[in-house]
């Protein structure tokens, strides 16, 4: 049944081969019939297996530190290497390190029950950091170093530009010489310097998205990644874009543009600055929902219109356990990225992760995360067709008095049990 549940799902969400260019793919060698994986009756038993192939890319695991805090140096990077992360994608780089000038205090958070206090669960995060303000010839001289001394594991740069095709080619050649396995292409911040056509400026703009996916994929040797702004009405449309355009993946979501609170002791907002806020990227457990939608719709359409392609999808938002992260598999990610929660918990949470994921598979069976990888999907419909299966499924229940078609169906003795047949949990 585990395996049955897996294949239902597969087309143009697996990690299949194809005939893509030889030099943005690696080769793996996993068998399969029809594009689809074979999987060995007796690997049941076995321990579950949780590396992934990505674009080419293998991964010990399908948990990636996120672009930010946590990937933006080398001692921390080494860190979550050494710590046993999946990948590691870089805090975002440009050219131009010295436009970049952060705040402090630039995060503030949103805990359960009343804000403010200390002693609630901290639900939501907001930042109002800007990208890498190191030196680009420092962070290029790290990833260096790292692929040197752990050139079998992914280190991901991520990469954003004002429009300026010139410049997009000379930062995507100089983050390739150092030996980096992907690229990751950030248009997706909420906040910076949306004047300069950068981040999210770019994202919610199909036309300029096409033109500059244009150009970094005419540039890039290595798979590249697309991250999707969570701030726009419909985000299949950038996604469809950004694949038809040469991307080989999508990551979402970014940040959610937000205000995080007003001090009403202070009639301040947060964070504050010197008096002062801006609009910033909200985090955290809170998002986990709505980032699950968003993964929901760009895996539906990729698997509607890109069949034939090996592309991937990498679910962000929200993710604290190995639970959250299954979710997002069973949508149709093959990949998971944690910011926030290493913020929050640390880079040896991954440990955790791995066990709840592992637990979650042998309760099911599952002995691979392509097994049940998009398995959920074929659950989701219209609300129309919803309202369509229930009325069969009552039509169905009436012989058995199960469930009722109406309000005049109650009785005045069986109420308790009339309202127990309606109780899905």
């Amino acid at each position: 049944m585990a395996s049955s549940l897996g294949l239902t799902h597969l087309n143009g969400l697996t990690s299949s081969r194809v005939a893509l260019p030889s030099s943005r793919r690696r080769v793996s060698g996993r068998a399969r019939v029809g594009g689809l994986k074979i999987v060995a009756s007796e690997m049941k038993q076995q321990e579950p297996d949780l590396s992934v192939n990505v674009n080419g890319l293998h991964m010990p695991n399908p948990f990636v530190i996120g672009s930010g805090p946590p990937g933006t140096n080398y001692k921390v990077m080494k860190k979550a290497f050494d710590e046993g992360w999946g990948a590691v994608i870089a805090k975002t780089v440009s050219l131009d390190a010295a436009k970049v000038i952060n705040v402090t205090p630039r995060y503030a958070r949103l805990r359960a029950g009343v804000n403010g206090s200390s002693k609630g669960q901290v639900i939501g995060w907001q930042n109002i950091e800007l990208i890498s303000d190191r030196p680009l010839e420092t962070m290029l001289k790290e990833f260096k170093q790292l692929k040197e001394e752990y050139p079998d594991r992914i280190l991901i740069a991520s990469i954003m530009e004002e429009y300026n095709k010139a410049a997009w080619e000379e930062l995507v050649d100089r983050v390739e010489q150092t030996g980096i396995d992907a690229i990751e292409v950030n248009f997706s911040c909420p906040h910076g310097m949306p004047e300069r056509k950068m981040g999210a400026a770019v994202g919610q703009d199909c036309d300029l998205l096409e033109e500059v996916c244009g150009w970094i994929n005419a540039k890039a040797t290595v798979p590249v990644w697309a991250k999707m702004t969570p701030n726009i009405t419909d985000i299949t449309q950038p996604a469809r874009v950004a694949l038809k355009s040469g991307c080989e993946g999508i990551a979402a979501i970014n940040t959610i543009m937000s205000v995080m609170g007003i001090n009403l002791k202070t009639l301040h907002p947060e964070p504050c600055v010197e008096g002062y806020s801006t609009p910033g990227g909200y985090s955290s457990k809170a998002v986990h929902p709505i980032a699950l939608a968003k993964v929901m719709s760009i895996a539906q359409m990729m698997k509607s219109e890109f069949q034939d392609g090996d592309y991937s999808i990498s679910g962000i938002g929200g993710v604290e356990s190995g639970g959250d992260a299954a979710e997002f598999i069973l949508l149709g990610a093959n990949t998971v990225q944690v910011c926030t929660g290493v913020m929050m918990y640390g880079y040896d949470m991954v440990s955790k992760l791995c066990e709840e994921l592992k637990d979650f598979m042998r309760a099911h069976n599952f002995a691979t995360i392509e097994e049940f990888r998009g398995a959920s999907l074929q659950y989701f419909t219209t609300h129309t067709e919803l309202v369509r299966i229930q009325q069969e499924a009552i039509k169905e229940r009436r012989a058995i008095k199960k469930g009722l078609a109406s309000d005049k169906d109650w009785t005045g003795d069986g109420f308790v049990k009339e309202s127990e047949s309606m109780v899905s949990n």
